[in-house]
């Protein structure tokens, strides 16, 4: 049914927490450099121990042109694309106001047919104590982003694993194919 899209290579949980680990270095490192700056990782929101495929690396790289488009009014000073078995990631520094940018991110998230798919974080340097913190959606007097099967708050249903994989495949599934 879905053999296409989740026929990536299995991944463990160990390999999830390096992977996050390598990504906090990287942003440290990112924003160390500009300590000024705004970083938008963006990062697949795909459930499940398959992360990355070839459709999945198309939907991601549709994404990033999203993202570039609605950056193009300024200069970055840094970008980076991965793509690992842990599912692709793309770093972009730029010198915007850290919720200027977040409310553009908000937007492709909202908007975009694929944007459930992705999450774009912005984050930025608290200078005093040299940890990245991330710019929250409630900070801008948002709603938390919903579950794409049921609506309801997202991490309430992956805190209770409230569907099944099979029910997520398909529902990812059919927000690819209705683009």
């Amino acid at each position: 049914m879905y053999e296409a899209l989740f026929n990536g290579p299995v991944i463990t949980l160990a390999d999830m927490l390096d992977a996050r680990e390598n990504r906090a270095a990287t942003q440290l490192e990112l924003l160390l450099a500009d300590p000024k700056a705004s970083l938008i990782v963006a990062t697949m929101n795909i459930p499940g121990p398959i992360k990355s495929s070839d459709m999945l690396k198309n939907v991601f790289e549709t994404l990033i042109i999203e993202i570039e488009e609605v950056a193009k009014d300024t200069v970055p000073i840094a970008n980076l694309y991965r793509n690992p078995p842990t599912g692709p990631e793309y770093f972009l520094v730029l010198p915007i106001d850290k919720y200027v940018l977040k409310k553009r991110m908000v937007q492709i998230e909202s908007s975009h047919p694929y944007g459930r798919l992705l999450d774009l974080d912005v984050l930025y340097l608290d200078e005093d104590s040299n940890q990245v913190v991330p710019v929250s959606r409630t900070e801008l007097g948002l709603a938390t982003r919903t579950c794409f099967v049921c609506g309801q708050p997202a991490k309430e249903c992956g805190r209770s694993r409230k569907h099944s994989m099979d029910e997520m495949y398909r529902e990812i599934q059919k927000i690819i194919e209705e683009e």
